[in-house]
């Protein structure tokens, strides 16, 4: 039996125990339905095997030597971790488009005696849902930015209104990167199709009558795109400045930032990469502050040299915010000013009045 796909507005709800992806671990790791486990039914070397018999000899070889893989790995599984499954247990299984690699699984499956069934057109009918959501219709949610110059908080205060109960998007968390060139994070970004399914995932669980904060972002997050859903909600987006001194800044980013400095090549490493803007002269005095442990003049170098002036004319672009907020940048004036955004979220976004 074929299951549909719910609909992916609302938090993805599957009436399985299990959701599996029999798809082979180069697909699950580049994307797959929230929640899913990889159990797969052809490797990756397999498969790849079995497409070329499929092109170059025949379709019925190559699906007999499939079979064959297939229920070789489907037996690895079954004993190894579905060894404990109880008979009441119901997976749902799934593949590329609902296809052999699918419908032969849950089939073993449900001889044992487990109510298996399939998704119905597989990951692609999953996929297709997630485009129709991020890039065919408008965005429901009404979304307010938080915008200021580098060092302002943001995204920290980001996080300190989902802690105080607001409504956020953390584009930066979900694409695993700072959205600078001192972004990169441990572990890289995901493929730009995870990316999406945890947007989407995101998305299902905000609701749409109330503002959702989300810190302004160029159309990209490191290498990712902003799907075109979002970015046309953020560019039309009311904003509230954050505003702080160059010095308050300069001291936030070196302890924001003190995971990137403590490899100090790899800091100079990516400093070069700014040659084409700076010039080899004013890169190498930076370099040269990493070197000596001068870490708060980078800072103030870097704010007042390269990030302020590179993006005064995309804010100058986006036109006067609806409000603006001086804050310290201490514990105290963080707390502070995550304090205020928490109503003034509802204000901009003209759900209430401004005061």
């Amino acid at each position: 039996m074929a299951h549909d796909l719910p609909d992916l507005s609302h938090p993805l709800s599957l009436p399985f125990d299990t959701v599996i992806d029999v798809r082979s671990p180069a697909e699950f790791a580049e994307d797959h339905v929230p929640g899913a486990i990889s159990l797969p039914v052809l490797s990756n070397e397999e498969r790849a095997v079995v497409g070329t018999i499929y092109k170059q000899e025949s379709p019925f070889r190559a699906r007999k030597v499939g079979a064959a893989l297939v229920a070789r790995n489907a037996a690895g599984h079954i004993e190894g971790p579905l060894a404990e499954k109880d008979g009441g247990w119901r997976p749902l299984v799934y593949c590329w488009r609902g296809g052999q690699r699918s419908n032969s699984f849950a089939s073993i499956l449900s001889q044992i005696g487990w109510r298996a069934d399939v998704l119905k057109g597989g990951y692609q009918s999953y996929r297709r849902a997630v485009v129709a959501t991020l890039y065919d219709r408008p965005l429901p949610h009404r979304l307010v930015l938080i915008d200021g110059d580098t060092g302002t908080a943001k995204t920290e205060l980001l996080h300190m209104v989902a802690a105080r109960g607001g409504q956020v998007l953390d584009l930066e968390g979900l694409a695993n990167h700072r959205g600078s060139v001192l972004g990169p994070r441990p572990g890289g970004q995901p493929s730009q199709k995870m990316l999406e399914s945890r947007l989407v995932e995101a998305l299902a669980a905000l609701d749409p009558a109330r503002p959702v904060l989300v810190e302004a972002e160029s159309s990209k997050v490191g290498d990712l795109l902003v799907p075109p859903s979002i970015w046309s909600a953020m560019r039309a987006a009311r904003r509230i400045r954050m505003q702080a001194s160059v010095e308050d800044r300069a001291r936030y980013l070196a302890r924001a930032y003190s995971d990137i400095s403590q490899d100090r090549e790899d800091l100079k490493r990516i400093l070069g990469q700014l040659v084409r803007l700076q010039g080899r002269e004013r890169v190498a005095e930076w370099q040269g502050m990493v070197d000596a442990g001068a870490f708060e003049a980078l800072a103030f170098e870097l704010v007042t040299r390269h990030y302020d002036s590179r993006y005064a004319k995309s804010r100058s672009d986006a036109g006067e915010p609806a409000a603006r907020l001086d804050i310290a940048l201490d514990p105290d004036g963080l707390a502070r000013a995550a304090d205020r955004l928490v109503p003034l979220l509802d204000e901009v976004a003209g759900l209430t009045e401004l005061q």
